[in-house]
């Protein structure tokens, strides 16, 4: 990994600085590399696990490493692209003073509608062709809204209003997968058409539609289409879990940093976790917590 980024992401994930690890052109690269550790990890623990694997799903930048493990992507072409990406998303996200909001909404909460509103709040002030949309489908009466701060704003000031129970802004620097990463689209389109893509080796579901990919060209399409759509999370776990009544769920385990997919899959599905399992990539997970 160092060679291909030309800095040492080792000694950044285990020793910071923080901040300079929470940027996204630093954090996109971790993330990737530190699933596919815990997948090597995981490896040797429990060989059969991998070899039984039936499919996979990786969560924004996470579908790459998703689609190295289904053997579609080689692991060096396929870092240099998530550099790409995750560079052009930075440089992206400096332009517009923009973030992302989550929400958990009550039944009756209108998301669209809300945004919509505050598209409208941003006109009022000036703002061209203001940016705030749903940006990821998490789980039942939760999204992820994203676009221009003074949006997000306005929604955090009236969410009584719009039925929110809760809002929290993430701490990332730019309104990812909505209309405001379009600068990012034509770097990872021409990085992508330089790389070999094969055919994977077992389902891997795309956060564009939900749906399963279906061969090379496919990825390399909606690969590029990702970063400005919504993720829709809360649909692959639908597609990746629906089977007949009394069928059992298969095990799942996520790979890499954090546990939040399988607090995500808890609310979309929780007869599916009670088969979850959590592989971390550092050795001693305790010692390095404390």
């Amino acid at each position: 990994a160092e060679k291909v980024l030309g800095y040492d992401l080792l000694s950044l994930c285990l020793e910071g600085p923080r901040d300079e690890l929470d940027r996204t052109r630093h954090c996109q690269p971790a993330v990737f590399v530190a699933s596919l550790a815990a997948v090597e990890r995981l490896n040797h623990q429990q060989p059969k696990v991998v070899e039984s694997c039936v499919a996979a799903a990786g969560y924004s930048v996470g579908e790459f490493a998703a689609l190295v493990f289904a053997g579609a992507l080689g692991f060096a072409e396929a870092l240099y692209a998530v550099k790409v990406r995750a560079e052009a998303m930075q440089k992206a996200s400096e332009a517009v003073p923009s973030g992302m909001l989550s929400v958990i909404g009550r039944r009756e909460a209108n998301y669209k509608f809300a945004c919509l509103e505050a598209r409208k709040h941003c006109e009022s002030l000036g703002i061209e062709n203001p940016v705030c949309e749903i940006s990821n489908y998490l789980f039942p009466d939760s999204r992820v809204i994203a676009g221009h701060l003074q949006a997000l704003q306005f929604l955090q000031e009236n969410a009584r209003k719009y039925y929110f129970t809760r809002t929290k802004m993430l701490p990332v620097s730019g309104a990812f997968h909505t209309r405001l990463m379009e600068p990012a689209v034509e770097p990872l389109a021409e990085v992508l058409k330089s790389i070999e893509i094969q055919k994977p080796l077992l389902c891997v579901y795309s956060n564009v539609d939900g749906k399963k990919y279906m061969h090379s060209k496919h990825i390399q399409k909606l690969l590029v289409k990702q970063v400005v759509s919504p993720v829709m999370w809360e649909q692959i776990m639908h597609s990746v879990y629906e089977r007949k009544q009394g069928t059992e769920f298969p095990y799942t385990y996520e790979v890499g940093p954090g546990k939040q997919l399988g607090a995500t899959l808890k609310k979309c599905n929780l007869k599916a976790w009670k088969q979850y399992r959590h592989v971390d990539d550092l050795e001693d997970t305790e010692a390095a917590e404390t």
